[in-house]
């Protein structure tokens, strides 16, 4: 992969003898944009099949700037549950909240879902205020039967934790699934 590459995870399986990994690479052309690609290997070195799944929107949305992976994809029995982290820029500087998507199990080039509303924003002062000011960016999350652990940074200065249960995660995300997947 090119060395500007973020946001990078593997699925913990393969799709039609070959691995995936989903990621953000990042053009050095002005207007190219920060989207979510996944990638295919047939032996994690050779990487190939790169298509973009995921944009960032057009206009105010809470993704309009840039979009990009955080932890890895979670298996439901709806699909593959994604945290994505969009950025939006501001006068008053960029604002980075979470927002999730639905790919299909078995394609997962093929998004089912992707909310049209951010889930989780900078809200508490350690969220808010510190070495990079409105910021949460998940590290990590512990999926535990129907409860998801989602460890996250806050203001890129400290670590925290946030819990929710799977299915209301997708039951939040069918409720606020865009009617437009770009």
């Amino acid at each position: 992969m090119p060395p500007e590459d973020k946001n990078a995870a593997l699925f913990p399986i393969k799709f039609d003898g070959r691995w995936a990994m989903l990621h953000r690479p990042v053009s050095v052309f002005p207007g190219v944009g920060a989207h979510i690609w996944i990638s295919f290997s047939p032996d994690m070195k050779h990487w190939g099949d790169h298509q973009i799944i995921i944009r960032p929107r057009k206009g105010g949305w809470w993704d309009a700037n840039k979009v990009g992976l955080s932890p890895p994809p979670l298996l439901t029995e709806a699909g593959w549950l994604i945290l994505c982290h969009g950025v939006r820029t501001t006068a008053s500087g960029c604002i980075y909240r979470l927002g999730l998507a639905l790919l299909d199990s078995e394609q997962p080039t093929r998004v089912l879902a992707r909310s049209d509303e951010w889930l989780f924003s900078p809200e508490k002062e350690y969220e808010v205020f510190g070495d990079v000011n409105k910021v949460v960016f998940p590290c990590g999350w512990v999926l535990e039967g129907d409860q998801v652990r989602l460890y996250y940074g806050g203001t890129d200065k400290c670590i925290a934790l946030a819990t929710a249960s799977v299915s209301k995660l997708l039951s939040w995300l069918e409720k606020h699934n865009s009617k437009d997947i770009p």
